[in-house]
């Protein structure tokens, strides 16, 4: 695996796959890579020839008060970890070749709607951050196909909604969340859970279990709600949001209506965690 700084190299190798008519598959990620990261290698891969992973933490999509400055970086253990995949280059941008003007000076992006829920509402402006840097990275590495997971669902929809608005001829390549053996969403967050708290991390899982069982027995889409929030709290959550969507991410209208999800997202301790289930998929 090669590792690029620069864009300008990272693309004269791309060009030289597409010349040899080979597709281009792309994963980008913040670092601080798990078996969840190497699984989206995997399935890119699936998709295409070649496959180019980036790490870069995007300070654009973290708040005032969030964790851009204790987010881990461990880049040794990452590009080991990709190699080991088969990823064939990795870019490894500074923040000065992402954001050549900073990042007061740069160029805004914003994905009406859709970032304004849910997560949105919890942390303004953290998607436009998103849709910036993913933009700019699409630009960059001018992939095929790029995979990312269902973890992180509304970050998915406002990519997919991005790269259609925007016209990206690029594949999006949704993954399915990966989950530790007890149930809970593979995160680099969840290195952050201190004692007790991992086991009951457990208990955010178990909740989108139930509000996917309450759905299926008809009950109403708010009771749901209520009472996951209510069951969350008293596990010792702080809960951001307990809610059942469509897939678009607007509110559902009943529980029979079909292509609906679960999201939740709470804080135990310092850490925040955010997760989803899909109730016509399991």
């Amino acid at each position: 695996m090669n590792t690029f700084k620069s864009v300008a190299e990272l693309r004269r190798r791309v060009s030289e796959w597409r010349s040899q008519g080979q597709r281009v598959g792309f994963v980008p990620t913040m670092g601080n890579l798990h078996a969840g990261h190497f699984a989206l290698v995997e399935l890119a891969r699936q998709h295409s020839d070649k496959v180019v992973a980036s790490i870069f933490v995007n300070p654009t999509q973290f708040g005032p008060n969030e964790d851009y400055a204790r987010y881990p970086r461990t880049p040794d253990s990452d590009i080991a970890g990709l190699a080991a995949k088969g990823c064939d280059a990795l870019l490894l941008p500074s923040v000065e070749e992402m954001y050549p003007f900073g990042t007061i000076g740069c160029v805004q992006m914003h994905v009406p709607g859709i970032t304004d829920i849910l997560d949105g509402a919890h942390r303004p402006g953290h998607f436009n951050g998103v849709a910036q840097v993913v933009a700019r990275l699409f630009n960059m590495v001018q992939p095929d196909a790029s995979v990312f997971g269902r973890k992180d669902y509304q970050q998915l929809q406002v990519i997919r909604y991005m790269a259609t608005e925007m016209s990206f001829p690029i594949e999006i390549v949704p993954a399915p969340t990966l989950r530790e053996p007890d149930g809970l969403a593979m995160s680099s967050r969840n290195q952050y859970l201190q004692g007790d708290e991992r086991q009951t991390a457990t208990f955010i899982y178990q909740t989108l279990c139930f509000m996917r069982e309450q759905r299926g027995h008809g009950f109403p889409i708010d009771a749901i709600e209520a009472e996951a929030e209510q069951r969350l709290t008293m596990a010792g959550f702080s809960v951001d949001y307990a809610e059942i969507r469509r897939s678009d991410l607007m509110r559902a209208k009943s529980p029979e209506e079909p292509g609906l999800l679960a999201l939740i997202a709470a804080r135990l301790g310092r850490t925040r965690l955010i997760d989803n289930l899909e109730f016509d998929s399991a």
